[in-house]
């Protein structure tokens, strides 16, 4: 008896059978707790509540912060995940290839094969296993085979063509702060971009949102070919496992890239009507609010590794904030939109403030100026993804250089080449690289710039931006080497598909070498010391003598046309005295020793150059602003309804009286051979513009000696679809009252010399239809009044259409933009509108000029009027037979001829290396005898 225990009720002694049961229990208890903890025997003091899914929870703990990439048995796949059934192989023979192995140095001869979807094999290609009819031979005749194009920074389908009120997905301004924001959801697949798009041999692109807010969403990676399903999923390269979110179930293979929009500086602040200062908290907030979140995940897959159960309930997660963790795990390529120094350190702080990279800055126009302050973001140095010369569009770009590629990679920064769909037409961005690389980028790293680096830099460089076995199928023939001015696609293959149907080849020369760049050392190391400002004035203006020697050729105006007046293969001499020239010939002919010897005489080497007419432009504000987006730099839009004070109804503007000399702008062009400008008022939304007014780019005032070179030769009047003022049926009405005398005051006059045949009439219009009603108009008006009406279209897109009917009306057309976008629907008409090789034979420069119609080359766009050389050069190429005099003149007399400017003293341009239509061509200097000197630059 236990005598603790009074009375009856004695505890009973266990019975020694029992104990083996209880320790069984125990250890079946510890077994279960090892399992799902530690491995640590742990024997829990109270019963534990184990999630049901409680495996697949510690899952995904353990794959939290697995980084992207492909499946270790990537390169093993016989067939692409994007193969589409059907696709016969084929075998790219006698190719030069640039692969982008050996930091796009390697070059081989020889075969590409591609099979289902796959690149199978380079160089060497065996296909004796393929029987007859199983394979296409593809011929290149040695010519450049490169991978697609690869865009790091499109909007396409986002920010659709034809742009209309509801076509637009790119920029939500719901709020500034949207990680969650999906470009996906927004993708049209009937933007009539993408068929332009891959005939510029661009394959790849990265849609992203816009830049309206700090974070604008997630930003995903489509290829351009369409596909039988026709939906955007379809398109997606490599989207998440999980696309509505970053929790992948494939536990046994890496998570794929995620990519996101931020953007910082000018867009969110007045869009959102902050500050920069504001812009950064809300950055700080959103992050704050991310790391939270992930500290929350990392405590609960702690505990859960653990077994440490008991109060842990959900996994800590929501689904907006889902992929900004994301980025603080290292899973998320950040693509800033960021400018200026200011902007770029404020994200570089953040980065180290909150532990994640920036994949690229991009537009990023002051990084050549901050390399030391790209090195110390978080990680490793963000790349820049750039344009080549669109700057001092807004503040943010007015410090921009085209020197800024070449010196971001001096610095070891890499480089990317981007578009920024539609802002430039995608299509084109070759020619990004072809520039960057004619202001210094060197070949290698051009064209690895919209290849090899934008794949690298977005996770994708396992499977594009190569020409390498097991790689996608995603090729490009060249009818030239690719950093060639014009260079254009024979054939695009997409996942092994060939995309063009009927390619059309262009009349120009193969080039098979890549161009020889002009030394700009000097112009960048300036741009550089005066940040972004250097000095535009010639180094030298003088009146004394100059020589210029080894000059190859001379072409001089001559009564409304361009002639050569000296083609030598040596020892080529042109001698110039107050700005006119005094000598053409050798050097012995000029006596240019025995100008040497008497001093008072500079001489410029051209180096075999040449002395050229300077380009004149017309169709921007050149002339009348400094920086567009600016309202307080800009002379301003023509009201709609004139003050009374500058003459009501019957007032008219003068673009002299607006004239704004010295901008970047006019001296940066300049400096590249567009020597004078014509300008007119702009018209906000109205129908008659102004009187335009030629004058001097490179002049420093208005009163200066042939600064202005001609006033009031045209009458500008804008027709468009787009007006918002009045129908093109009004618009037309307005202009018959007009043309008959019925305008009041000023504008009544001005109009009487247009019927008098005094004044030009331009008309902004590139509509087939609105065309055909000017020509009966002008028809009415000839037979009522027999007026002598000279009638130019400015604009012209649709031109070719009408062109019988517009030569036979004597009216001109300049052309612009040279290289045709349905950006609006007056421009829609894809099936019509001539866009050159690949895709028409023609161009409508060409049709026009084949039907005797007089042409100029004109530009819409302020910043790339110093770009008019290319655009010159390019348009003479794809059009058959056209002379290198016919050529300079699309860009100088005819421009002039057709807004009524007669100018045989106009300037010439003296270049080393080549013409001014010479991609390997530098200008020296400007020879201008209507001012009396020679500027040497």
């Amino acid at each position: 008896m236990d005598k603790r225990f009074p009375g009856p009720f004695q505890p009973q002694r266990p019975h020694r059978r029992v104990l083996p049961v209880v320790l069984v229990a125990l250890i079946v208890v510890g077994s279960f707790v090892r399992l799902f903890g530690t491995g640590r025997w742990l024997v829990p003091q109270r019963t534990q509540s184990i999630p049901h899914r409680a495996a697949a929870l510690l899952a995904k703990c353990r794959h939290l912060n697995t980084t992207p990439g492909p499946p270790p048995d990537f390169y093993t796949r016989n067939i692409s995940d994007r193969f589409q059934p059907g696709t016969k192989s084929v075998l790219i023979t006698n190719a030069t290839i640039w692969t982008g192995n050996d930091r796009g140095n390697e070059v081989v001869t020889g075969d590409v094969l591609l099979d289902g979807g796959i690149i199978r094999g380079v160089g060497t290609v065996d296909v004796s296993g393929y029987e007859d009819g199983q394979l296409v031979i593809y011929d290149a005749h040695g010519a450049w085979v490169s991978p697609g194009i690869v865009d790091m920074h499109s909007h396409i389908g986002v920010g659709s063509a034809p742009r209309l009120v509801g076509s637009s997905d790119t920029n939500s301004h719901a709020a500034s702060i949207q990680p969650w924001l999906r470009s996906i959801d927004g993708l049209n697949t009937h933007d009539l971009a993408y068929e332009l798009v891959v005939a510029g041999g661009v394959t790849t692109s990265l849609v992203l949102p816009g830049s309206a807010g700090g974070i604008g969403g997630q930003a995903f990676t489509i290829k351009l070919r369409p596909t039988t399903e026709n939906t955007p999923t379809s398109m997606l390269l490599e989207p998440p496992h999980d696309l509505n979110g970053s929790t992948t179930m494939h536990m046994k293979i890496p998570p794929r890239w995620r990519q996101m929009k931020h953007a910082c500086g000018e867009n969110p602040s007045i869009i959102y009507h902050g500050t920069r200062m504001d812009t950064m908290w809300s950055f700080r907030q959103a992050y704050e609010k991310a790391r939270l979140i992930k500290q929350n995940q990392d405590d609960y897959c702690e505990a859960a590794l653990a077994g440490k159960w008991e109060g842990l309930g959900a996994f800590p997660e929501e689904l907006q904030w889902e992929a900004l963790v994301d980025v603080l795990r290292g899973r998320v390529k950040v693509h800033n939109h960021c400018y200026e120094a200011v902007d770029l350190d404020n994200m570089i702080r953040l980065t180290h403030e909150f532990k994640f990279p920036i994949a690229a800055f991009h537009h990023a126009h002051e990084t050549y100026l901050v390399p030391d302050l790209l090195k110390k973001a978080y990680g490793h140095p963000p790349a820049v993804a750039m344009f080549a010369s669109l700057n001092r569009y807004k503040r943010e770009a007015y410090r921009g250089s085209e020197f800024a590629p070449a010196i971001l990679a001096s610095h070891g920064i890499d480089v990317v080449m981007k578009s920024d769909h539609a802002v430039l037409n995608s299509q084109y961005l070759l020619h990004e690289a072809q520039q960057a690389h004619h202001y210094g980028l060197p070949d290698n790293l051009a064209l690895a710039s919209v290849t090899s680096t934008p794949a690298r830099i977005t996770g994708m460089d396992h499977r594009i931006g190569y020409v390498k076995t097991g790689f996608d199928a995603d090729i490009v023939v060249w009818d030239s080497h690719p950093l060639a001015l014009g260079a254009s696609p024979k054939q695009v293959w997409i996942d092994g598909i060939a995309q063009l149907e009927n390619p059309h080849a262009a009349p120009k020369p193969k080039s098979q070498s890549a161009p020889q760049t002009p030394d700009y050392t000097k112009e960048a190391a300036l741009a550089v010391m005066y940040r972004g400002e250097p000095p535009l004035e010639p180094l030298v203006s003088t009146k004394e003598t100059v020589v210029f020697a080894n000059v190859s050729e001379v072409y001089l105006r001559s009564r409304g046309s361009v002639k050569q007046a000296m083609s030598v293969k040596a020892n080529g001499a042109v001698v110039v005295r107050g700005g006119e020239i005094v000598c053409i010939g050798t050097a012995t002919a000029c006596r240019t020793r025995e100008l040497l010897s008497s001093g008072d005489v500079r001489v410029q080497d051209l180096g075999g150059g040449a002395l050229v007419p300077g380009l004149t432009h017309f169709g921007t504000i050149m002339g009348l602003g400094h920086i567009q987006s600016e309202e307080t730099t800009m002379d301003g839009a023509v009201p709609d309804v004139m003050p009374s004070i500058a003459g009501g109804a019957g007032g008219i503007v003068h673009a002299k009286d607006g004239l704004l000399f010295g901008s970047r702008h006019a001296l940066v062009s300049y400096h590249y051979g567009v020597t004078s400008a014509i300008a007119s008022p702009q018209t906000d939304g109205g129908l008659v513009s102004g009187l335009t007014v030629a004058f001097s780019t490179g002049a420093s005032h208005k009163l200066e000696r042939g600064a202005v070179i001609a006033d009031a030769t045209a009458l500008h009047v804008v027709v468009s679809m787009g007006s918002t003022q009045m129908s093109v049926s009004t618009q037309l009405a307005a202009l018959r009252n007009l043309l008959l005398g019925g305008g009041e005051g000023e504008l009544g006059r001005q109009f009487r010399r247009v019927a008098q045949g005094e004044l030009v009439l331009v008309v902004d219009v590139h509509n087939a239809d609105a065309m055909a009603s000017l020509i009966e108009l002008k028809t009415e008006i000839v037979g009522a009044t027999s007026a002598a009406i000279r009638m130019t279209f400015s604009g012209g897109t649709e031109a070719h259409l009408l062109a019988k009917e517009i030569a036979a009306s004597g009216v001109g057309v300049i052309v612009h933009p040279v290289r045709p976008y349905p950006s609006v629907w007056e421009m829609k008409r894809m099936r019509v509108v001539l866009p050159g090789p690949p895709l028409s034979a023609d161009t409508n420069i060409g049709v026009l000029l084949a039907h005797n119609v007089t042409v100029g080359v004109g530009n819409g766009a302020l910043w790339s009027v110093r770009n008019t050389r290319w655009d010159v050069a390019w348009a003479a190429l794809e059009v058959q037979d056209m002379s290198k005099t016919d050529a300079l003149a699309l860009g100088s007399v005819n421009v002039e001829q057709l807004l009524g400017v007669e100018e045989e003293m106009g300037d010439l341009v003296a270049t080393q290396g080549g013409t001014l239509l010479d991609f390997e061509a530098k200008v020296v200097g400007i020879v201008s005898a209507r001012r009396g000197v020679v500027d040497l630059l």
